[in-house]
This record gives structure tokens, C-alpha cells and sequence, in this order.
């Protein structure tokens, strides 16, 4: 995935698109704070650990955008919407409602999980299977009204 942001920030720069140049730019920032972080772990940061930065990344811009939207800044509220769209780019396709439910039974039955003690297992399965592909926030909900919590 490195290498795919190097590139695209060269292309980028080449055409002039400086949106798309600016938005590169902070996914590279990111990453090499993640880096720098990583190194005093000394756990190298994988892909996984890229897609996640990006999910961070845009669900912060997602918020940014609410706010801008709500005090009316639409020139900012812009910026917003076009880091999101490019960010986007680099994570998984969301799973749909459909598809997260089924995820859910089948992680359920996987782990053989029959009570809300055993949410914890669910979640973490589906966190390892499915990183970047579903909101956990909503998930978890879901898990917890499998588990008839």
C-alpha cells in the first residue's frame, strides 16, 4: 500500500490535482507517524494496521464535516467531503446490512458463542476477519442482540 500512495502523490503532482495532492500528503503523514510510533513497540505496521489508520483518518473528517456543515462553512465542509472521497479510496468496501448480519451469525456459530459473555470472541473474530469492511460501533449492537443482550 506504501508504494500505491507513493505512486498516486507522484501522479497527482504531475496533473496539478493539489486536492488529491494535499489529501495524499496527509495519508503519508499519518503513516510515517504510525512509523514512528511502531518502532518504539517494535512491531512493524502492516496493512492491516494501514487500513485501520485510514478508517481513523476519515472518521475524523466525518466528524470535521458534521461540524463544518452545522456552523454553515461549506467551503470547509468541501475540503472535507473530497478527503473523505480520496481517503476512501484505499479502505475495503463496506459490507452491506445484509452482509454484516450473516458475518455476525456465522462468527456467532464459529466461536460457538451462546451468551453476552462470549461477545468479546465474536467481536474480536469479526474485528480479524472483517477490519475496515464493518462499523463496529454499530456491529457490536448487532452482536449484542444476537446474543440476546
Amino acid at each position: 500500500m506504501r508504494e500505491q500512495f507513493t505512486e498516486m502523490l507522484k501522479t497527482a503532482m504531475k496533473s496539478g490535482d493539489k486536492p488529491r495532492v494535499s489529501a495524499l500528503r496527509l495519508i503519508t503523514a499519518a503513516l510515517k507517524d504510525r512509523d514512528i510510533e511502531a518502532r518504539t513497540t517494535g512491531k512493524p505496521v502492516g496493512n492491516e494496521d494501514i487500513i485501520a489508520l485510514l478508517g481513523k483518518m476519515v472518521k475524523s473528517r466525518q466528524e470535521s464535516l458534521a461540524i463544518y456543515e452545522k456552523a454553515g462553512r461549506e467551503d470547509l465542509a468541501g475540503v472535507e467531503r473530497g478527503e473523505i472521497a480520496i481517503i476512501s479510496e484505499f479502505l475495503p468496501k463496506a459490507m452491506s446490512e445484509a452482509d454484516t448480519a450473516a458475518a455476525i451469525k456465522a462468527a456467532i456459530a464459529e466461536t460457538g458463542a451462546a451468551s453476552m459473555k462470549d461477545m468479546g470472541k465474536v467481536v474480536a473474530m469479526l474485528k480479524a476477519k472483517y477490519a475496515g469492511q464493518i462499523d463496529f460501533g454499530r456491529a457490536s449492537g448487532l452482536v449484542k442482540a444476537a446474543l440476546g443482550g
